[in-house]
């Protein structure tokens, strides 16, 4: 039973605690009064006593209105610029599809959260100015119209731009969304993949205190505000990660959500109610969770509900109910919501059925909205606030043209009988003749709106939002450098892994005078997988707080060190958001005007997959650092199975156009490749980011007299050659599978007198992209000599087929068919893996040495250049069954 149903056995004693409660509150404040009860609490939970628990408060804003913060500014003057900023939002949307249908846009999304970004854009989002650099705004994607109107009136973008909304090919188009990599100087973060804004919002906030912490960047009380939609909330990635920002103590971050309880389709939760969802949700996380509720047209309503009645009305009514009233109007709402109690009944009688559909919500009230920033800046108390606002989708757009309406997102256009409605509530200074043709409406630059809002800015410092492009580049080390020669000259004698190779790179980087205090390690759950662990001691796992208990293993020479200056983000088991952290870091020359170095280190099978909208991201962005695939490889991981091995990350990091992938198989080409890359993003400014995988197989790596880093760079270079008789192949091979290549080779040379060519193949993608580069400059300037891919001047002087194995699918060395000069034959990893040992792995998906060598001389044979029945004697030589069972089909 609950409490609400069960009978008050004794009406005066819980008279008189209630009047003992409001006694302490008026003499002595709400910190004893809380005080009292938590130590009331304590008391009966001393006899075992189950308190009454809810994670969830009434259906209605959490500051009373006696403690609200008092909007600052001309109020009527916001509204008129606010009711601008509507309308040529809308006209943007209805302009462009007018004049190019199809184009889309959304408008209900922007109507019903224009007064949360209008208040933010008055009051509270600060430009970097001097020293400080300023608040971080994740504006929702979908809202981007409303953005691009309020620039249009600050004259940050000509009436011809806004012409070109969703039109960016011909050039100074605006992009449907916001996309840094589109308008480099304009957008921040990419967020209209929801979903990714939150988790990556948590972790901007998270990287800036591990900077503040470290002293490597002052941020001041700099605030990351993210906005995000109520249907939003049901993506993994945007709950997923709401404990990091309480246990890190994040009270640098803001999240505002739009409640406005439609998603795409209908309604979020039509049966119950989603801000009690994710009220419970945030606090059950531990955040600071301020609802903004109702507007001040109730007010006067909870003043008479001395009862509680109208609270218990609102406190029953489901969404699906809320969306009703809105879209059906007053008297649907004084008969449906109203009439169920008498009580509730008898306040709204003097009211007109207009006056009840004007009852406004809290989302669109600005004094409701500035109370609540306020108390989110000003009163966070460590801890992350969340900021649950109540709107209409499509507000304003009238009940037959989106608003409240299932289909609002989905709208581009208004009737003309919807804009003068539009027009007249709103007060839009254009007639009946002007407004059909739907003209963007800019008042003189001298007036009043246009004056007030500068002045608006210029006391938060400039505009927003604006993105930094550019950064003083880094005096990278050259090859010859202790930290890459160290690896360039052969592991001489002793086996090791290029996951080994990899981490003595990062080793003396990070003891690097200069560079080493802006490299960032970053990684999951899993250090000690990739032989990281020797940095805890060393570096430091950074935590807020430090570590506050010994460690099981400090006896250990490794032992495990958390720290709040600690350099290494050790984030957990979530590849999301390690991700999200190297994100941040890998941005952070834009947005902390600090260029970082950052490595994310993880099991390469749990990258491209799983976060590939998160990597897609890092790419509009413009993230330049490392994303090193440990483990990589369909066999390399021996003994792991199906879920834990790798045949495809190549393949889909290559549909990222500036990610640039590597393979390497020796400890020098490791060294070159991250050089290179070091030098490309810093020095050069290259807008890359860069993809390795490294393996954990120890063999021995060659010494070579000069490494041709050119090459290795490029994607393909000439290890080494064998001498034979009977015929020539090119041996083409990357990752750990090259060295079954190179044993290939001495198996033809020995066993069958062929020679070949062993080409190590650092990178397909990067051949592929070269040469795809060229064959465009050959059709664009068919007068010019055409260029030369480098894989074909690689191979066009070498004699004999070619054959390409590696540890990946086939499709993976297959990309560059088209330019191998030769006949061509492809041995990949085809199929899902198998738990097993690393040679009986490489037999199952035919790349062993054998499988190579038996390629090799079928190739010679379609040639004509051997005898076809020298592939039979090795297929029975090697023990190769021709009914072998397809591993892609197994």
């Amino acid at each position: 039973m609950s409490l609400e149903t069960r009978e008050d056995l004794d009406p005066v004693e819980t008279t008189e605690w209630l009047d003992s409660l409001e006694s302490v509150l008026d003499r002595e404040g709400e910190d004893r009064a809380r005080y009292l009860m938590t130590r009331l609490v304590d008391r009966v939970r001393r006899d075992g006593m189950q308190v009454p628990f809810s994670v969830t408060t009434p259906h209605r804003n959490s500051i009373p209105v006696h403690r609200e913060a008092p909007l600052p500014g001309d109020i009527f003057m916001e509204r008129r610029i606010r009711s601008l900023v509507r309308y040529n939002a809308i006209a943007q949307v209805i302009r462009n599809n007018r004049a190019n249908p199809g184009l889309g846009g959304h408008i209900a999304s922007f109507m019903s959260a224009a007064t949360l970004y209008d208040v933010g854009f008055n009051h509270f989002f600060r430009a970097p100015n001097g020293d400080f650099e300023g608040d971080l705004v994740y504006i929702q994607g979908h809202v981007a119209p409303g953005v691009y109107a309020r620039s249009y009136l600050l004259g940050r973008l000509t009436e011809d731009q806004m012409d070109k909304f969703r039109q960016e090919v011909d050039g100074d188009g605006l992009s449907s969304y916001p996309h840094p990599w589109l308008m480099p100087d304009f957008w921040q973060f990419p967020t209209v993949s929801m979903g990714l804004g939150p988790i990556q919002a948590i972790y901007q906030a998270h990287v800036m205190k591990y900077l503040d912490a470290r002293e490597l960047k002052d941020m001041h009380d700099r605030k990351i505000w993210c906005f995000m939609g109520d249907g939003e909330c049901d993506e993994p990635e945007s709950l997923g990660a709401i404990h990091l920002a309480s246990r890190e103590k994040l009270d640098n971050l803001i999240f505002v959500i739009n409640c406005n309880l439609q998603r795409l389709d209908g309604p979020v939760r039509g049966n119950g109610r989603i801000m009690d969802e994710l009220e419970g949700v945030f606090r059950g996380a531990g955040w600071n969770v301020l609802k903004v509720v109702w507007g001040r047209l109730w007010d006067p309503l909870f003043e008479k509900d001395k009862k509680g009645i109208l609270q218990k009305r609102m406190d029953e009514a489901v969404d699906g109910e809320y969306q009703n009233y809105k879209a059906n109007g007053g008297a649907y709402t004084r008969e449906h919501f109203f009439g169920k109690y008498p009580e509730t009944e008898e306040m709204v009688k003097d009211l007109s059925d207009e006056d009840i559909w004007k009852l406004n919500r809290g989302g669109h009230d600005p004094f409701k909205v500035y109370a609540a920033y306020h108390e989110a800046t000003q009163n966070a108390n460590g801890r992350p606030t969340v900021i649950l606002a109540h709107t209409v989708k499509g507000y304003g757009m009238g009940s037959g043209d989106g608003e409240a309406a299932n289909e609002a997102h989905q709208v581009k256009t208004m009737e003309y009988e919807a804009l003068k409605t539009f027009r007249d509530r709103f007060g839009i200074p254009l007639n009946d003749e002007q407004l059909k043709e739907v003209p963007y409406y800019k008042p003189e630059d001298d007036s009043p709106e246009l004056k007030y809002m500068h002045l608006q800015r210029e006391r938060l410092g400039g505009y927003v939002p604006s993105r930094r492009s550019d950064f003083e580049a880094l005096d990278i080390p050259p090859l010859d450098d202790k930290i890459f020669a160290s690896q360039t000259g052969g592991s001489k004698g002793r086996e090791v892994s290029t996951t080994m190779a990899f981490v003595r790179v990062l080793n003396g980087l990070v003891k690097h005078k200069q560079l080493g205090s802006r490299v960032v390690p970053i990684v999951p759950d899993e250090a000690r997988t990739f032989g990281m662990e020797g940095m805890f001691r060393q570096l430091g796992i950074y935590t807020s707080e430090g570590q506050k208990y010994e460690p099981v293993d400090k006896g250990q020479i490794m032992f495990y060190r958390e720290d709040q200056k600690g350099q290494i983000l050790e984030e957990g088991i979530t590849e999301a958001g390690a991700m999200s952290a190297w994100i941040a870091a890998a941005t952070s020359y834009s947005n902390n005007n600090l260029t970082l170095l950052p490595f994310y280190v993880y099991y390469s099978m749990f990258g491209f997959q799983r976060i590939g909208d998160l990597a897609w991201s890092a790419g509009d962005m413009q993230a330049r650092g490392f994303l090193i695939g440990g483990t990589a490889g369909r066999t390399t991981l021996n003994g792991e199975g199906l879920q834990h091995q790798d045949g495809h990350s190549h393949i889909l990091a290559s549909t990222i156009p500036n990610c640039r992938c590597y393979d390497p198989t020796y400890a020098h080409e490791v060294a070159v490749i991250v050089q290179d890359g070091l030098k490309r993003m810093f020095t050069d400014k290259e807008n890359c980011f860069y993809y390795l995988t490294v393996m954990n197989e120890n063999y021995e790596h060659p010494e070579l007299e000069t490494v041709p880093a050119e090459d290795i760079i490029k994607g393909m270079y000439l290890l080494r050659e064998t001498s034979g008789d009977k015929g020539r192949v090119q041996l083409m091979g990357s990752g750990t599978i090259l060295r079954e290549v190179e044993a290939a080779a001495e198996m033809l040379a020995d066993e069958w007198g062929v020679g070949a060519d062993i080409w190590s193949v650092t990178s397909f993608n990067e051949l592929r992209r070269e040469a795809l580069e060229i064959d465009r400059q050959a059709f664009i300037n068919p007068d010019a000599a055409p260029g030369k891919p480098h894989v074909t001047a690689c191979l066009e002087d070498r004699k004999g087929p070619a054959i390409a194995a590696t540890d990946y699918m086939k499709l993976f060395a297959d990309q560059v068919r088209a330019w191998v000069p030769t006949n061509y034959h492809v041995l990949g990893t085809d199929g899902f893996g198998r738990s097993d040992t690393r040679e009986k792995l490489r037999a199952f998906f035919e790349v062993d040495r054998r499988f190579v060598t038996v390629a090799a001389l079928k190739a010679l044979a379609d040639c004509g250049e051997l005898d076809r029945k020298v592939v039979g004697e090795a297929l029975k030589k090697y023990g190769i069954d021709p009914a072998k069972p397809n591993p892609l089909e197994v």
